[in-house]
């Protein structure tokens, strides 16, 4: 890693660690917004991480923002980090004002927007499923369909309208909806297609599975190691070193898979981004099954902490593409390099 990655490492872990507590978990669970977490977030500059400098941000590369979401997903942060972070990519890529406060983008799941233009504004309709954090957003980010190709629209929280629901950890993923006309200083042309801001948005769930999923082991290693049977902790016995073992095997594979993340959006080669992506799912949902049975009981209920990770991952590694879908551009990209070409299209990846 770099010098940056290092700095921004020790930044961000000390910062969660002084502001994330077990409290603030529990609320945010409950549908409380964590305001003071956020506002540490914010004064420390993350959430700028990957805006452009003369956008006001920091204008980080993809390896070095996505160690701050590796930690981030370590810690199970309930806020919009990662939304935010791309969002405000997006605006200062496209020159637009970038909007203080948490931020998000849509559609990130079902739904599209269409917009065209309408007197010296626009006009921009439509519906995304599974918003990120929409409630709590002092701005989307849309990408719409337009006459003259993808647009990128800053919107009001006030011109959409919301139904609410949750993903498996309880976090924020509602459905908007928008019919209205945006002045035209808030859109401008996309930087990115509906492909591109899907990879952006699988690379930064890597990122967030990779750390929760070493913190899985790091959970489980210190509970086999001070949960005794049969007069001795269980750690010692072979199943479960072994079952350590796998484990340990899928939380570096995963780390692995940031590291190609990373590589993928700062070289522009999606199919990177694709294999990481397909990768760290698969990481977390064998991961999760282990910590789990690792556990036994004590795994399942709400006063431990084994949940607040496992079942982000298991919302995590659907989110922006399954497994299926990116193993399915992994694996055109190796058709269409031809067999001739596939040993190369491996070892240059």
């Amino acid at each position: 890693m770099s010098e940056t990655s290092d700095l921004l490492r020790a930044t961000a872990e000390r910062l969660f660690a002084d502001h994330l507590h077990k409290e603030t978990h529990e609320a945010a669970e409950a549908g409380t917004w964590p305001a003071a977490l956020w506002a540490a977030v914010e004064e420390s500059g993350l959430a700028g991480a990957m805006t452009p400098e003369a956008a006001g941000g920091a204008g980080l590369e993809a390896s070095d923002a996505l160690v701050v979401l590796n930690v981030a997903g370590h810690a199970r942060l309930p806020l919009p980090l990662a939304e935010t972070m791309i969002a405000g990519h997006l605006l200062g890529r496209a020159g637009l004002k970038v909007a203080a406060g948490p931020l998000t983008i849509a559609p990130a799941a079902g739904g599209a927007f269409a917009a065209r233009r309408q007197g010296a504004g626009w006009w921009i309709e439509g519906e995304a499923a599974r918003v990120p954090w929409a409630r709590h957003a002092a701005g989307l980010v849309l990408l719409a369909d337009s006459p003259d190709g993808p647009v990128l629209a800053l919107v009001n929280p006030d011109q959409v309208s919301l139904r609410p629901g949750t993903n498996l950890a309880s976090e924020p993923r509602d459905t908007i909806t928008i019919a209205a006309t945006l002045d035209a200083g808030v859109v401008a042309p996309s930087p990115v297609d509906a492909a591109g801001l899907r990879r952006l948005g699988a690379a930064m769930r890597t990122a967030q599975i990779a750390g929760a999923v070493r913190f899985l082991l790091d959970l489980t290693i210190d509970y086999v190691n001070t949960r005794v049977q049969f007069g001795k902790p269980i750690g010692r016995f072979q199943a479960i070193q072994h079952m350590l073992a796998v484990m340990a095997e899928h939380s570096a594979a995963a780390e692995a898979a940031l590291g190609l993340a990373a590589d993928g959006l700062d070289a522009g080669r999606p199919v990177l981004v694709a294999a990481a992506k397909a990768r760290a799912g698969e990481a977390a949902g064998q991961a999760a099954a282990i910590a789990h049975q690792a556990h036994g009981a004590i795994g399942f209920t709400r006063e431990y902490d084994l949940h607040r990770a496992s079942r982000r991952l298991w919302a995590w590694r659907d989110e922006f593409g399954n497994e299926a879908e990116w193993q399915r551009v992994v694996g055109r990209a190796a058709v269409a390099a031809g067999a001739d070409d596939l040993w190369t299209f491996l070892t240059a990846a």
